[in-house]
């Protein structure tokens, strides 16, 4: 049996399940194999209604051969190229064999029946694959085969591929992006489902990044590309879900070395049952169609390909949601994950500090707190600056330009001259150090400090204005997650963080970590991760740079937020493209649940061997009733595994 693309319906994003029903019955009749198993079809209800009206046995005979050769026209080729190049005896051989032996003994009527239900398989199984090469070009079609390059003022409608990096290109509203970039004019929503699987567009501006394959939904812009065609994000995408395919399974590869065993020994049984049926009773006839029978039931169709087409559907449909799984083991490993380290900044936390609170002193208000910070943080290249000038900016306070006296104290703030008059900001132990008395805040800057926020102090001319709290805010979806997370089954959620203890606490805190590891190093994530490991299956997630030994060292690295990330999408067995917890505990389901699909088909393929082997040997039923229950149950097999496909 061929392995379908575990590509999936990757490029089915914003098509609804009745479109892609019709596109579907459209196209399945461009599969030659399809029209071919039709013509079978065709050919073998024309041979029984004429035998019904009693036509010639010749001329009934003769449809049944007909059709017959045109369901194993496919089928008995694979069969005999496996045998004589491969030297490998495959499921296709077992059916070739079980269709000629039937033949042989002049039962045509059942030979073309086997033909024309095993071929019926064999093209819905070459259509999912063509269904999926299909996917990846409408991927690529996502991005616009031609762009509009801007020089020097000027539009010129050129091909894509001859956009350079640092050319410029003009986006309009209803517009494609051809390539990655960064706005350099002009603000849009654009809709990013293709990359990160938010429906919901996201509003860019100038200094944004964009992701080709993106959608420009309102306003006009001009992007600076910075990336060609062929290494873009939605290249590396196609590139990434493309080798998913080599990636197996351990299931997948044990199921591969279990029917290039068991293969010939369901075709050395069947011989065995011919010819030592047949010298004992010495009924050949009757002996070879047991035989043929028994081949034809134990061949191993719907348990072969019970794990890779579930593989597939899953694959497929994360892809569509943003989660990019590099191949069957990893999914996997996702279904078996019982413990679960997080990286705390840029993953439960967004990654950049925030002002959350401003405590004025006495007769001081937030305005005057800000206003007088900005004088020294406009200067400041640090995080914590940036967080106040934001502030400042949002609420529309004027900010006093600082003289030629700015200076950074290292590891403690930084000063600035304006206006006659000094400014300091700082640390509370900065203010300490200076005499400065902080009066009714100490008790302030302990809660902030406790509740995990940096308090910075600021001061006018050796006098204490207020204090301000800067966090590194959570994610709105972190607490859900992580309860969600326990409710899949993750028995132990660990935070590891570089960052102090108490701000470490603070945030397991609120999203509901019990267990917190701070001061770390890279390499101490790692050798932790490996701790961990020995008490389960460990899946790690960070933003694929700064934790990508810890990545590597996991069972499964989980890499959140990596659209247009190069390390990111090379490090991690997982790609999160949205920056969005919400999606790992959506990448955790598609694993428990393709686990239980997986387990589902095995179970039922081995039901149906257990009673067709024994009933065929036996002679309790005949070929076609093998016949039609192991096609029955491989199209079951195939039907259970799409549902994965699904959203």
């Amino acid at each position: 049996m061929n392995s379908p693309d575990p590509l999936g319906s990757a490029a089915d994003v914003d098509h609804d399940d009745d479109v892609d029903d019709d596109d579907d019955v459209e196209h399945v009749w461009e599969s030659r194999e399809v029209r071919w198993s039709a013509l079978a079809g065709l050919l073998l209800v024309v041979g029984f209604v004429a035998g019904r009206f009693d036509a010639p046995d010749i001329a009934v005979t003769g449809l049944y051969v007909a059709s017959t050769v045109a369901g194993l026209r496919f089928f008995a080729l694979e069969a005999v190229t496996e045998l004589v190049r491969d030297r490998v005896i495959g499921i296709e051989l077992l059916m070739t064999v079980g269709t000629l032996a039937a033949g042989s003994l002049g039962e045509w009527g059942e030979a073309a029946t086997l033909a024309f239900l095993y071929s019926i398989s064999e093209a819905l199984e070459e259509f999912t694959e063509d269904r999926t090469r299909n996917a990846i070009r409408a991927l690529m079609d996502l991005a616009p085969k031609r762009v509009n390059r801007l020089r020097d003022g000027v539009e010129e409608e050129i091909d894509l591929d001859a956009l350079a990096v640092g050319d410029r290109f003009v986006v309009r509203p209803g517009e494609g992006l051809g390539t990655d970039g960064v706005i350099v004019e002009g603000r849009s929503a654009l809709n990013e489902a293709a990359i990160t699987g938010e429906s919901a567009p996201v509003e860019k501006q100038t200094g944004d990044k964009v992701f080709a394959g993106t959608l420009n939904t309102t306003g006009a812009l001009v992007v600076e590309a910075t990336a060609t065609s062929a290494d873009n994000t939605l290249a590396k995408i196609v590139h990434l879900v493309s080798e998913a395919q080599e990636q197996k399974g351990r299931g997948e590869k044990f199921m591969d070395r279990f029917a290039r065993r068991y293969s010939p020994a369901v075709l050395a049984g069947g011989f065995a049952v011919a010819v030592g049926g047949g010298a004992l009773t010495g009924e050949w006839s009757e002996w070879v169609a047991r035989a043929a029978t028994v081949i034809v039931a134990a061949a191993p169709c719907a348990l072969v390909i019970s794990i890779p087409v579930s593989y597939v559907a899953a694959i497929g449909n994360a892809s569509r949601k943003g989660i990019l799984i590099k191949g069957g083991i990893y999914l996997e490993e996702l279904a078996r994950l019982t413990v679960l380290a997080l990286d705390k900044t840029g993953t439960l936390t967004q990654g950049q500090p925030r002002v959350v609170d401003v405590i004025p002193a006495p007769g001081e208000t937030e305005h005057t707190v800000l206003a007088a910070a900005s004088v020294v943080e406009q200067r400041s290249e640090h995080p914590l600056a940036k967080a106040v000038m934001i502030r400042t900016r949002d609420l529309g306070i004027a900010t006093t330009s600082a003289g030629d006296t700015f200076e950074a104290l290292v590891g403690a703030g930084a000063q600035a001259s304006a206006d006659g008059h000094r400014y300091l900001v700082g640390s509370p132990a900065l203010m300490e150090d200076r005499g400065l008395a902080l009066n009714g805040l100490r008790d302030r800057v302990e809660q902030l400090e406790t509740s995990g926020q940096t308090a910075i102090v600021t001061a006018v001319d050796d006098r204490v204005l207020g204090v301000i709290g800067i966090a590194d805010v959570i994610r709105p979806q972190a607490v859900d997650a992580i309860a969600e997370l326990r409710q899949e089954g993750v028995d132990r959620i660990v935070m590891l963080t570089g960052d102090n203890a108490r701000t470490g606490a603070a945030v397991a805190s609120q999203v509901g970590i019990d267990e917190v590891h701070a001061h770390l190093k890279p390499e101490d994530k790692s050798r932790l991760i490996a701790e961990l490991a020995r008490s389960g299956h460990v899946g790690m997630v960070g933003d694929g740079v700064n934790d990508a030994p810890a990545l590597a060292a996991a069972s499964v690295g989980i890499a959140m937020g990596t659209a247009g990330s190069d390390v990111a999408l090379e490090t991690a067995d997982v790609a999160l493209m949205a920056d969005d917890l919400s999606k790992l505990t959506e990448a955790l389901r598609i694993g428990r649940r393709t686990r239980r699909v997986v387990a589902q088909n095995i179970a039922l393929s081995l039901v149906i061997l257990a009673v067709l082997v024994p009933g065929a040997l036996f002679g309790v039923f005949g070929l076609p009733v093998a016949v039609l229950a192991h096609e029955l149950s491989e199209l079951a097999v195939i039907a259970n595994g799409l549902r994965l496909a699904r959203k």
